[in-house]
């Protein structure tokens, strides 16, 4: 296939595009550039044309001549989206509807949207699979239920979108992100030789390896139209839901000497588990190849190879919300989240 993937600078698409590639698709990218700074180590074999562009000046011919389209260029977390939440309903609700409703009048059969378990937001001791009722707690999760709302309308005979719910990513990626729980805590372990968790842990969270991820979306699209079409599936394993505080000894165990603490409940409701049951018994191909144990521990070789500091670990290259209000701060982003003209 001939697939446009949206957001191949960013931390998961720098690894997703070689392998839908290694599969034989035919992939350009497409991203605005925001995060391109943050380059921890040369690791992705071999990245795609990347079409330099803002998801919102996306034009239909742009889109003509591709099979598939995989979004996953949004405002990429609950802190980002909090920044300033009526421009990430204007980018990720919005800009993405915008996007597919382009894309089917372009003749793409196929759109591939990345959603998050974050729409899930406050769960009770069940597993929430894709017929549970969702409870987004953020603008970020809540933009996920919009666009998924909208786009489930357009799909007829010619257009199939399809829905992942990604659990939280972890793993190591060139454009590499230290604001998801796992990789902070390792980059903590490694810099620090400390984790001082502020909250007792307690709150579940799924979690996923960034190539597992990117295993999911090329399942998706090598799978027959009709195990995919319009169809929802959260990205994992159910034998990956977590305590946070789980994460934190997992990571701890992995970085030989690191100190663990935990503080009290810090008043974060976000507390979900989640039954991956769907998408390992419907779409074909698809299982998990990495867990919490091999994750942290792929880390720690990386920092080893790269001498991590812990100036690049706070650093902003590897943080979205210190990377946006820097643009921001120096004028480089619009009050509308567009580039602006250099000096």
């Amino acid at each position: 296939m001939k697939v446009l993937a949206t957001g191949t600078a960013g931390y998961i698409g720098t690894m997703l595009a070689p392998v839908f590639m290694a599969r034989g698709h035919e992939v350009v990218g497409l991203d605005t550039g925001f995060y391109n700074q943050g380059w921890l180590f040369h690791g992705a074999d071999g990245l795609p044309r990347t079409l330099v562009k803002d998801i919102r000046d996306i034009t239909v011919d742009d889109l003509r001549g591709f099979d598939a389209v995989v979004h996953m260029a949004e405002l990429s977390n609950d802190p980002l989206g909090q920044l300033n939440p009526t421009i990430t309903y204007k980018i990720n609700h919005e800009g993405s509807v915008a996007l597919a409703k382009k894309a089917k009048e372009a003749g793409v059969e196929r759109f591939i949207y990345f959603s998050s378990c974050s729409v899930y937001g406050v769960g009770t001791d069940e597993h929430k699979t894709e017929e549970s009722e969702v409870n987004p707690q953020t603008a970020y999760a809540e933009c996920k239920t919009y666009v998924e709302r909208d786009l489930k309308v357009l799909a007829d005979d010619m257009f199939s979108p399809t829905f992942l719910r990604n659990a939280t990513a972890f793993g190591a990626s060139p454009r590499m992100r230290f604001d998801i729980v796992l990789n902070n805590l390792s980059g903590l372990a490694w810099t620090t030789n400390e984790i001082k968790m502020t909250s007792d842990g307690t709150p579940w969270r799924p979690l996923v390896h960034i190539l597992d991820i990117a295993k999911a979306a090329a399942c998706v699209l090598d799978a027959p139209r009709e195990a995919i079409h319009n169809e929802t599936f959260n990205v994992g394993s159910t034998e990956q839901n977590y305590r946070v505080r789980e994460i934190a000894e997992i990571v701890a165990e992995a970085f030989p000497g690191c100190d663990l603490s935990f503080g009290s409940s810090d008043g974060d409701n976000r507390s979900y588990r989640v039954s991956f049951e769907k998408i390992n018994t419907q779409l074909p191909g698809f299982a998990c190849d990495w867990d919490a144990q091999k994750g942290a521990a792929q880390l720690r070789r990386i920092f080893e190879q790269v001498d991590l500091s812990g100036g690049d670990f706070t650093s902003k290259k590897y943080t979205r919300l210190k990377q946006l209000n820097y643009l921001i701060r120096t004028g480089q982003i619009d009050d509308s989240f567009f580039w602006t003209t250099a000096p």
